[in-house]
């Protein structure tokens, strides 16, 4: 049964300044090292891929709260790299969830579809609960 949806858009080149801010700890705080590592080995623009990475976190933390729709929330923060982008020998994306996310989200089936096109990365997330009888 969907218990939830979410997308994400991101504008990759507002996303690459942010990025590029040596001030900020934002991809140390978003980004697994496995994700950072992936991004670099694939062709094309490593930012564009980092953002389609963001936009399924993002798309996820959407569907997630949909899915709790009427219901406190989980979770007082969030911790982004909690919630990764993997990818099997074929390069199709999942997400892996970790520590508190995993925990608190149970068991779910997480479906994604990532994709980016120009200035812009996107993601969409279908969130399926799992229920055994």
């Amino acid at each position: 049964m969907i218990s939830g949806i979410g997308t994400d858009i991101v504008d990759i080149p507002r996303f690459s300044r942010q990025l590029a801010d040596l001030a900020s700890n934002f991809v140390a705080g978003t980004f697994t090292a496995a994700e950072l590592a992936d991004s670099r080995l694939r062709p094309g623009p490593v930012d564009a891929h980092l953002a389609a990475r963001f936009a399924a976190k993002e798309a996820f933390v959407k569907a997630w709260s949909a899915g709790n729709w009427g219901r406190p929330t989980q979770l007082p923060r969030v911790d982004l790299r909690e919630i990764e982008v993997v990818t099997d020998d074929y390069h199709r994306p999942a997400l892996a969830l970790h520590g508190a996310v995993a925990l608190a989200c149970g068991q779910l089936r997480c479906h994604l579809s990532l994709t980016h096109d120009g200035d812009a990365a996107m993601a969409f997330v279908v969130l399926e609960a799992q229920h055994h009888p």
